[in-house]
């Protein structure tokens, strides 16, 4: 059964965009990794005050994201990049099987 992560970090969300429109490349390269470490859905979220990002994952396993995160220098040089004011808060949910899931 596949988990659902959630990383949260204090950054202003148009610096994170910024710095992914100068080297897609990286991100492309990030992402590819990512994918063959057992990464399932990946998205970026900002909160509606423009303070906090959101990174929400579906990943084949906890220890998968894991692998994945502290092998992953460009991730912290990019986490610097963006002026991340906080360490990153890192949640593992599973999904739970109700009737009214769409």
């Amino acid at each position: 059964m596949s988990v659902f992560i959630t990383l949260r970090i204090k950054a202003d969300p148009s610096r994170l965009q910024e710095a992914m429109a100068s080297n897609e490349a990286r991100w492309q390269a990030i992402n590819s990794r990512a994918k063959g470490l057992g990464a399932i859905h990946h998205r970026f979220m900002a909160s509606a005050d423009g303070t906090e990002i959101i990174v929400l994952d579906e990943w084949e396993s906890a220890e998968a994201f894991q692998k994945f995160f502290e092998a992953s220098d460009d991730i912290r040089a990019m986490l610097g990049e963006i002026g991340v004011t906080s360490e990153p808060e890192v949640t593992f949910w599973h999904a739970l099987d109700t009737p009214d899931a769409f």
